[in-house]
């Protein structure tokens, strides 16, 4: 089943996201939350385990590969790698698009490093296409 991340399920929802981005803890991801700066979330549970989460935003700036504003992007999927396989990704992608459509976008995207093959797998398998591959440079001023 498919909730929205309230207060009564935060702390489970922070613990998937530091799993999937181990450089941030729970508390700042709750801090993020409480502070409303996070788009908009989800937990798949079976039970009454949070096993997968999704993250929903969208962006009215250019999305590289698409032609439309806005887009509904998917800003993090993740899925506890002992439920992986199930078909939740899946699923929660089918969710994702059913938002993005009922919020007037025509486009759905997310991204993933160039690095991580499992990522780029799983989205090309759900239905994505490789829009551009780029490589980003920074310069301390």
């Amino acid at each position: 089943m498919i909730v929205s991340v309230s207060a009564k399920n935060k702390r489970e929802w922070a613990k998937l996201c530091t799993a999937l981005w181990p450089h941030h803890t729970v508390e700042s991801w709750i801090q993020r939350r409480n502070a409303g700066d996070a788009p908009h979330e989800y937990l798949y549970v079976v039970g009454e385990e949070a096993v997968a989460f999704l993250s929903l935003s969208l962006r009215h700036d250019y999305v590289e590969g698409t032609d439309s504003s806005p887009v509904g992007y998917v800003e993090g999927i993740y899925v506890k790698p002992n439920c992986r396989g199930k078909g939740i990704a899946r699923e929660l992608i089918a969710y994702a698009k059913d938002w993005a459509r009922e919020r007037g976008c025509t486009e759905l995207a997310s991204d993933c490093v160039v690095s991580n093959e499992g990522s780029r797998v799983f989205h090309k398998g759900v239905g994505f296409q490789e829009a551009n591959v780029i490589v980003c440079f920074t310069m301390e001023l």
